[in-house]
C-alpha cells in the first residue's frame, strides 16, 4: 500500500499553491529536514510499495523510483512525468536537459511530459496544456484496469482540475495514469480520462517522449514510411512520407496522422533501437527536433543538446477526443529497447 498519510488532503479542487504547501508540510512531518534547516525538507526515503521508493527532489517535490530486476524508472509528481528510464546496466534511455527546471509551474524539459488537454498552440490554453505543470497525487485504490500486472512494478497517479484550471478550461475530469515497469525493462504508460462533468468536452493528448540518442544525425525512424503528415514548419501543410526511413539533417516538427502502431527509433552509434507500441487511442505520432537555431532560443535547453535528443510521441492530436458525461478514454504506450551487437 502507498503511504496514505503523506497525501491526505491533496484533492484536485485546490490551487497549486495549496497543493505545494500541503506537500511541504506533510513531507516535513514524515522525514528529516535538509542540512542546517535550509532549503526544502526531505523525507527519509520510503518504500511506498514493493519495488517503489518515495524520495524528494531539491525543491521538495516527491518522486517515485520504480525498480524491477535491475531496471528503473523515476516519476516526478510534477506533471506525473517520467524523468528517467534506465536499463539493468544503469544506461539512461530518456533525455533530460542539463538546464531542466524542477520548479512549478515551469514544465520539465525532457523525459515524458504529458500534454493535456491541448497539444502545441492549437487552442486557447498555454502551450501543451496544463497537465505537465501540475502536481499529481498518488491514488491508492484506483478503479480496476484490465491487464496483467503480476510481474510489473507500477504506480497509479491522479489529476483533477485545479481552481485555476477551471477558470481557463471549465470541464470536470479525472485523469488517471498508471506507469509500470516490467522485469525485462519494458515501460508502460496507460492514461484513463473520464468525463465527470454534466456536459461534453474535447481534448488532445500526447506522450511527448524525449529519447536519448548518441547523435541525431546517426538516427533513423522506421514505421512512418508512406504515412501522411502535417508539417508544423510549413503552416501544417499535408505531405506523404517517402519510402525510406526518416533521417535528420535539419529541424523537424511533424504530426503523422493515423500512423502505424509500432515505430522504431534506431541509433546506429549506440547500437540500440527503441520500439514504440501504441494502441488505437493514440492514432498519431509526433516527431520533433528543434535543431541548432531554435535550440539557442529555448532557455531550458543547452545550445548543443538537440544533438542528443529526439521526440517521438504517441498522440491523439489531429482529431480531438470528445467525451460525453460518464465516458472514459484510454490510451496506452509501451516503450522497449533492443540492443544490437
Amino acid at each position: 500500500m502507498m503511504d496514505e498519510h503523506i497525501y491526505d488532503g491533496l484533492d484536485g479542487e485546490r490551487g497549486m499553491t495549496d497543493i505545494l504547501r500541503i506537500l511541504h508540510l506533510k513531507t516535513s512531518n514524515s522525514g528529516s529536514s535538509s542540512e542546517g534547516g535550509r532549503g526544502p525538507p526531505s523525507p527519509a526515503n520510503k518504500a511506498v510499495q514493493t519495488g517503489v521508493e518515495l524520495v524528494n527532489d531539491k525543491n521538495g517535490i516527491p518522486r517515485l523510483v520504480l525498480r524491477n530486476n535491475g531496471a528503473s524508472a523515476t516519476v516526478s509528481l510534477l506533471g506525473g512525468q517520467v524523468i528517467s528510464w534506465k536499463t539493468k546496466r544503469a544506461e539512461e534511455l530518456l533525455f533530460l536537459s542539463s538546464k531542466a527546471i524542477f520548479d512549478p509551474p515551469t514544465a520539465v524539459r525532457g523525459g515524458i511530459p504529458i500534454c493535456f488537454p491541448q497539444f502545441g498552440n492549437s487552442g486557447t490554453l498555454e502551450r501543451h496544456g496544463f497537465a505537465r505543470n501540475r502536481i499529481w497525487i498518488i491514488e491508492n485504490n484506483p478503479p480496476h484496469l484490465a491487464g496483467d500486472f503480476t510481474e510489473k512494478v507500477y504506480v497509479d497517479l491522479l489529476l483533477k482540475p485545479y481552481e485555476e484550471d477551471a477558470k481557463i478550461w471549465p470541464h470536470n475530469f479525472e485523469f488517471r495514469l498508471r506507469i509500470s515497469l516490467a522485469a525485462d525493462g519494458i515501460l508502460n504508460l496507460t492514461s484513463r480520462i473520464r468525463n465527470v462533468d454534466s456536459k461534453n468536452f474535447s481534448f488532445s493528448i500526447a506522450y511527448h517522449t524525449y529519447f536519448s540518442v548518441s547523435d541525431i544525425s546517426e538516427v533513423r525512424v522506421e514505421g512512418l514510411e508512406t504515412q501522411y503528415y502535417l508539417d508544423n514548419l510549413l503552416q501544417r501543410q499535408r505531405f506523404t512520407e517517402q519510402g525510406g526511413a526518416l533521417t535528420f539533417e535539419s529541424e523537424v516538427d511533424r504530426i503523422y496522422i493515423d500512423s502505424n502502431n509500432v515505430i522504431a527509433v534506431m541509433d546506429h552509434q549506440k547500437k540500440r533501437t527503441f520500439v514504440i507500441r501504441k494502441d488505437a487511442g493514440l492514432p498519431d505520432v509526433v516527431v520533433w527536433n528543434p535543431w541548432e537555431r531554435k535550440s539557442k532560443s529555448i532557455v531550458d535547453l543547452g545550445d548543443e543538446e538537440y544533438k542528443q535528443m529526439l521526440c517521438v510521441d504517441g498522440a491523439a492530436v489531429e482529431n480531438p477526443i470528445t467525451l460525453k458525461p460518464g465516458e472514459e478514454w484510454t490510451g496506452r504506450l509501451e516503450l522497449s529497447l533492443l540492443q544490437s551487437s
